[in-house]
């Protein structure tokens, strides 16, 4: 295994392993604040309930992130010295502020977990606004820092050197408002799903559990709404990287040719001896539509550019097909989700469409891991795009196996615990709530 290699792995399971908790961080307590509006709305006990429940899991999940979340910056310096010599300066700011929406966040959830009985119902429910704002803004945060390895910016460069440094600029690079955008929908999504996915799996055990309805009650409109804000962000988002990086684009694409009216391929696998992609199905002029709005307008292809500055085509093609796919059968059950609440005016619990629930409710994850595949492997072979390779970025240690199988143990072991965990909280459900005979059930009011 090369050094290389060995760091890339390294880095690239650390990342898909904290990306999950870094979406839960985002969006769970987003949800306990709207239980908990619910609760002191309806002052019905079932809404407690739920938002003490989804609090711990929070916290289960908030701590689990940190965790992970410190050893990636570890990483960043132990394994890309190079790169943090060169970039600690320019992106040092937008890290900066993720380690104090991180700070703020574990302060005002605390406050939270602790002051049920302490502050006045108002102000608790505040410092969970507090604590999902933090979540969030923390997220924005990490992802300009990376938006600015797509799309470097807020710098000179003089005889290879970065000066004149405005960081606010770097910041607010050209890539940061798509990406921030398209990732912060998808950590609601994502979410969402999960948790809508989970409930709907244990109504169809016990259809009649009122905790359960209380919780799809709340994390489906959350799923719905951010499954049909999605696409419009990833319109966005592709359009960027189609200006930006436009071989991110062709590798997404398999697009070995610059032509008009270029082709949407779904499926197949790029072969770039050959430069086509067997088995896939062609969809005329879509491809110039998505990216330029322009049904004849020009991609330009893989040809355009030296071979060694490829990405890996294969990699990436089928990742962004991955992305789409989970993205339209999130977006296919929301929809009908969303029909059969409006018609019924009721809760939408028919038994398929629990069942459809459970069946996507990895996907939104799925979604998001094969997403920052495409982020970072479209990159490739930059670390720092157009400036600096990632091979002349990596750290010359030696022997970088040894903690690439320590941390990949470490993380199974985390993997574990917090599922643990958070399958106590699920099975721990209470069963007390119960709708009363004669109820209207789907197909009724509620």
């Amino acid at each position: 295994m090369t050094d290389l290699f060995a760091a890339r792995s390294q880095m690239a399971m650390s990342l898909a392993f904290h990306i999950l908790f870094a979406c839960a961080g985002i969006a769970m307590p987003a949800l306990m604040v709207l239980s908990e509006r619910m609760w002191l709305k309806t002052r019905k006990e079932v809404y407690l309930d739920l938002t003490k429940r989804w609090a711990r899991g929070t916290a289960i999940l908030f701590a689990i992130g940190a965790v992970s979340g410190t050893v990636l910056s570890f990483e960043l310096g132990l394994l890309w010295p190079r790169f943090m010599k060169y970039a600690g300066a320019i992106i040092g700011m937008p890290f900066s502020l993720e380690g104090f929406a991180f700070f703020t966040e574990a302060i005002f959830l605390g406050l939270y977990l602790y002051g049920w009985d302490r502050l006045q119902p108002k102000v608790h429910l505040l410092t969970g606004i507090l604590v999902a704002f933090s979540g969030m803004i923390s997220g924005i945060f990490v992802v300009c820092a990376n938006a600015w390895m797509n799309s470097p910016s807020g710098f000179e460069l003089v005889n290879g050197e970065a000066v004149n440094i405005r960081p606010f600029a770097a910041m607010l690079n050209a890539a940061a408002f798509s990406q921030t955008l398209h990732m912060t929908i998808a950590a609601y999504l994502a979410t969402g799903v999960a948790v809508s996915g989970i409930h709907a799996w244990m109504l169809l055990k016990d259809s009649s559990n009122e905790f359960h309805r209380a919780a799809l009650r709340i994390a489906l409109p959350m799923t719905i709404a951010a499954a049909f804000l999605q696409p419009i962000s990833g319109d966005i988002s592709a359009r960027s990287v189609a200006h930006r990086q436009p071989e991110k684009l062709a590798a997404m694409e398999g697009l070995f040719k610059t032509e008009r009216g270029a082709p949407f391929h779904i499926g197949g696998i790029p072969d770039p001896k050959t430069e086509t992609i067997p088995y896939s199905i062609a969809i005329p002029k879509l491809l110039s539509l998505m990216a330029y709005h322009d049904p004849n307008a020009e991609v330009r292809g893989l040809d355009e550019f030296p071979r060694e500055d490829w990405p890996n085509t294969a990699v990436v093609h089928l990742a962004f097909q991955l992305m789409i796919g989970c993205g339209l059968l999130m977006l296919g059950v929301s929809a009908a989700a969303l029909v059969l609440w409006w018609k019924k005016k009721a809760l939408p619990t028919q038994q398929r469409l629990l069942q459809a629930f459970v069946i996507i409710s990895p996907l939104g994850f799925i979604a998001v891991e094969a997403g920052w595949f495409v982020t970072e492997v479209g990159r490739q072979p930059w670390i720092i795009y157009r400036i600096m390779r990632t091979a002349d970025a990596v750290t010359p240690m030696p022997w970088l196996i040894v903690p690439f199988l320590t941390y990949s143990a470490i993380y199974l072991f985390l993997a574990v615990i917090v599922t643990m965990l958070l399958w106590w909280q699920v099975l721990s459900s209470p069963t007390m709530y119960k709708r009363p005979r004669g109820t209207a059930r789907s197909g009724g009011k509620e």
